[in-house]
Formats: structure tokens, C-alpha cells, sequence
């Protein structure tokens, strides 16, 4: 069971601390433990009833009204409100939820949903992005363990592959090649995954090479099909002076082709990157990109 402080439970749910202390104090909603220094101490019961409280308060609902409310009433008044709701942060909280529960059913119902009212492509920028980002404050704070990581990310990877599937021989004649691939010791595939796909439906070729490859392994590559664009991502493997010597060093090999970099770690380093070496912040600024060189 994983243990949480009131600014975790802030950052989780988008409930100010504030909030919830007058929630605690006034309705009774949670009773968290305390600590010997009387530090509040939130358990994953608290988490999933926050998120619950949440969506209930977005659709409409007064505190006082969700304060009289039992277990089961809650639950039962969010399932109905599921089969209609296209509010962004509340399928975001239910797919927390679901990842909390492993709840597999739950989960895919909620982003099949999303992804035939809003499409696959406004799915993924709108709700996963923002979950995917909320999963990683969830690790660092040691609110999900590695299972419940895993069992999202494999759900996530089907949802893609299916997508990706139906772009492929879709590429233009004229269109340009894109090598996607992830450094040595990188894994973290979720957004080259999505920059697969947003590439390929805007009939461009790519040639995709995943996790972890090595320098010569893109050497070979590149003689074979003379890409014109490159793509990678820097997440988690490298420190700030790694990822800026390897983008030096990988830059000055393929000088005359354009590399687009995406990634956390990736992002302090912007103004500093090669003059081939472009960063991408986010799947929108790379649809612009994609959009720019489809018209040229």
C-alpha cells in the first residue's frame, strides 16, 4: 500500500490541499493517518475516493451532497456518469482508477470510448499524454509499483500497434523517411510509438528501430536507406552531459540529415542542441512539423 503526503495527493488529483483540508475538516470525506511529527499520511483508499470526489464535484455535484453519499452510491452514480461523460479529466481519473484496480475491463472501456468520441490521434494528445504524465508523478512518489506499470503499458502498446497497423503502405511516393529509434539503454517507447504512428498518417515512410540501438546499428541503417529525418527520445537513461555529448557525437555523424529530439531530458538542453538537431516539446509542435515538410 502506498503512502502519500497532502501535496502528493494535490499533484494527483488537482485538488488544492487547501481544498482538502476543508474537506476533512468540515465533511469528514477522508481520515487520514498521521505521522509522529502530525504530518498527514493518505493510503491508496484515500487517493481512489479523492479522484472519485473529483469527478462527482466536476459534474455538478456539491460537496455536501457527495459528503452524504455511501461507497457504493459513488461508484454507481461515476458508472453512469462514464457511459456519457467526454470530460477529459474525468476519463483521465478513470483510467486511474482502473490502473489502481487493475481493472482491465474498466480501463478499456474507458479508452475505447475516448477513442471513438474523439478519434485515436485526440485521444492520445488529449487524455493519454496527460495520464502517461500522471503515471510518472505516480512513480516517483512510489504510489503505483511495477506491475500496475507494466499492465497499463502493455494495454497502451496494443492500442497502438492497431493504429500503426492501419497506416502502414499508406506512404506517399515523394514522401520523406524517418529512422525512429531510442539510444542505448533508453526502453521508454510509449511516445516513439505515437510519433510512428502520426508520421505514417501523414504518408511518410519510417523505419523503426525501438529501444536501445546502438550508433553503428544507425551507421548500417542509414547506408541502406538514406533517410532524410531522424526522431529519438531521451527520458530517463542518460544524465544532462550524456545526452549532450550524444547528441553532439550523433549529429556530427549524420551531418547533413535533420534529427528531431523528444524527451524530458532532452528539454533543458534546447538551446543548446547542433544546428541539425531540433527538439520536439510535444505531439502537437510535431504535427506542425510533419504538416511543414508534407507542404514543401
Amino acid at each position: 500500500m502506498a503512502n502519500y503526503s497532502i501535496r502528493d495527493l494535490e499533484r494527483l488529483t488537482g485538488i488544492k490541499a487547501h481544498t482538502i483540508r476543508i474537506w476533512e475538516k468540515r465533511y469528514g470525506l477522508i481520515d487520514p493517518e498521521r505521522t509522529s511529527t502530525n504530518i498527514r499520511a493518505y493510503c491508496d483508499s484515500d487517493l481512489k475516493k479523492l479522484l472519485n470526489i473529483s469527478i462527482l464535484n466536476k459534474n455538478g455535484f456539491k460537496i455536501s451532497k457527495i459528503a452524504r453519499l455511501s461507497p457504493f452510491e459513488i461508484v454507481d452514480i461515476i458508472n453512469r456518469l462514464s457511459e456519457h461523460s467526454t470530460d477529459s479529466e474525468s476519463l483521465i481519473e478513470n483510467l486511474t482508477l482502473a490502473m489502481i484496480d487493475l481493472d482491465e475491463y474498466k480501463f478499456e472501456k474507458t479508452l475505447s470510448k475516448a477513442i471513438i468520441q474523439l478519434g485515436f490521434e485526440n485521444t492520445v494528445i488529449r487524455i493519454l499524454n496527460p495520464f502517461l504524465f500522471r503515471i510518472g508523478i505516480m512513480w516517483q512518489t512510489g504510489s503505483i509499483n511495477s506491475a500496475q506499470e507494466h499492465f497499463v503499458s502493455n494495454l497502451l502498446k496494443q492500442k497502438m500497434f492497431v493504429a500503426i497497423d492501419g497506416q502502414i503502405g499508406d506512404h506517399f511516393p515523394d514522401g520523406k523517411t524517418f529512422v525512429l529509434f531510442l539510444p542505448e539503454g533508453e526502453m521508454h517507447e510509449m511516445s516513439l510509438f505515437f510519433a510512428n504512428y502520426l508520421i505514417r498518417k501523414r504518408g511518410h515512410k519510417v523505419i523503426y528501430l525501438g529501444q536501445s540501438v546502438p550508433l553503428n546499428d544507425l551507421v548500417e541503417i542509414s547506408n541502406i536507406c538514406n533517410p532524410d529525418y531522424f526522431l529519438t527520445s531521451f527520458i530517463t537513461s542518460m544524465s544532462d552531459c550524456d545526452v549532450f555529448n550524444y547528441l553532439i557525437s550523433i549529429t556530427k555523424q549524420f551531418p547533413e540529415k535533420i534529427f528531431f529530439v523528444t524527451g524530458n531530458q532532452a528539454s533543458g538542453l534546447k538551446n543548446d542542441f547542433p544546428g541539425n538537431a531540433f527538439f520536439i516539446s510535444s505531439p502537437q509542435e510535431l504535427i506542425l512539423q510533419l504538416d511543414s515538410i508534407s507542404t514543401k
